[in-house]
């Protein structure tokens, strides 16, 4: 096995355990709850957890999707999580290699899985990740190559202002909150972590995401189109697009206009 080989597994492990955590989370945060005490346990039952249980994936595969204790479904969710959290820390990886750029967005991105679950459940962004994100994320354009410390400050600004002049706008035409808070710190965050120049396109595609899955879901359910949709979880999916596929996207887009 060639090195680049066996740092490939690893950032895929890795992954897997980051997403373990993630999942820790999205269940705890909303809740109030320490991200850090006490050990996981069956929200059903109240049965702690063993190690060999908790194993990312392997332990739903072998549990069958069920507590062992109480035989209660456990959520899909979770390995879906812990699986999509290793995909995208491989696809770093290989693009990036065992480097400070890796680590950083690795955690950016595993933040936005986060949050979008959340959002989906709860329908609130948590301040206690997208506050420090953006922090986190303009500090970081200090040293990665791309966006530049003003491209990112830019991109708070613009990010962070856009949604809130639409908000603005759309709840004085319409008397109805058109856009929450959560929102409007979530493109901020996405702004200083992916510069100013990166938002337009996150916007059209979270748009675009939102009227494709979000309105195809409420036609699904019955609820009809008057329901709220959290907007969030398709700022992440716009994001994550724009980061892995943005460049070829665009380039396709110019060649049909010239």
């Amino acid at each position: 096995m060639s090195i680049h080989t066996a740092y490939s597994i690893f950032s895929f492990l890795f992954g897997l355990v980051l997403g373990s955590f993630g999942n820790v989370c999205i269940y705890r945060l909303p809740l109030g709850k320490s991200i850090i005490s006490p050990p996981s346990s069956c929200p059903n039952c109240g049965s702690r957890i063993s190690f060999y249980d908790n194993i990312p994936v392997l332990s739903y595969i072998i549990l069958r999707g069920r507590c062992r204790y109480c035989k209660a479904p456990i959520s899909p969710q979770y390995p879906f999580v812990e699986l999509t959290t290793g995909l995208m820390s491989l696809a770093l990886f290989i693009r990036y290699g065992i480097t400070y750029q890796y680590i950083l967005y690795l955690l950016f991105m595993g933040s936005l899985l986060v949050i979008t679950f959340i959002d989906l459940h709860h329908k609130i962004i948590p301040d206690l990740i997208s506050i420090p994100g953006i922090v986190v994320g303009f500090m970081s354009s200090l040293i990665l190559p791309y966006p530049t410390w003003i491209e990112s400050a830019i991109g708070i600004v613009g990010g962070g202002g856009a949604l809130l002049l639409i908000a603005v706008i759309f709840e004085k035409l319409t008397g109805k909150e058109g856009m929450g808070g959560g929102d409007i710190k979530l493109l901020a965050m996405i702004g200083a972590w992916m510069g100013w120049k990166a938002l337009p396109f996150v916007v059209l595609i979270s748009s675009i995401l939102g009227i494709i899955i979000g309105g195809g879901a409420l036609l699904v359910s019955g609820k009809g189109m008057q329901a709220k949709i959290p907007f969030g979880p398709f700022l992440a999916m716009g994001t994550i697009v724009y980061f892995f596929f943005g460049d070829p996207i665009i380039q396709w887009y110019a060649s049909l206009l010239v």
